[in-house]
């Protein structure tokens, strides 16, 4: 037996103001595109500058299969655009909002670090 009380208008407002469920969604996945070490790398990479996979794998220490793959990802995402010249390929950030939600977030990240949190 449930005896718990409900605040009715808490439950009305919260339903009355809850976003869309395809935000949701794309939330969710926009979450999960940028939330693998790997792609936070690049990420952040890209956003000093524009590099091909071979210079991103270097400076990444990571595989240029692996970078590649990631970049696969985030281009198919609309995060990382690209553009040929000569021989090489170049990536950079095609949604620059996503640096502005890196850079909070590391500032979260920092901010819980001091308090001991994480």
């Amino acid at each position: 037996m449930n005896t718990e009380q409900h605040d009715s208008e808490a439950i009305s407002r919260v339903r009355e103001e809850m976003i869309k469920p395809e935000y949701i969604t794309g939330l969710s996945t926009f979450f999960k595109v940028i939330g693998e070490e790997s792609r936070v790398k690049i990420i952040y990479a890209l956003s000093i500058q524009e590099m091909c996979v071979g210079d991103l794998a270097e400076a990444l220490t990571l595989s240029q299969s692996s970078v590649s793959h990631q970049l696969k990802l985030l281009k198919l995402n609309g995060q990382v655009k690209s553009r040929r010249e000569g021989k090489n390929i170049y990536y950079s950030l095609d949604d620059h909002h996503v640096v502005g939600i890196l850079k909070e977030s590391l500032n979260h990240i920092i901010h819980k670090m001091e308090e001991g949190c994480l």
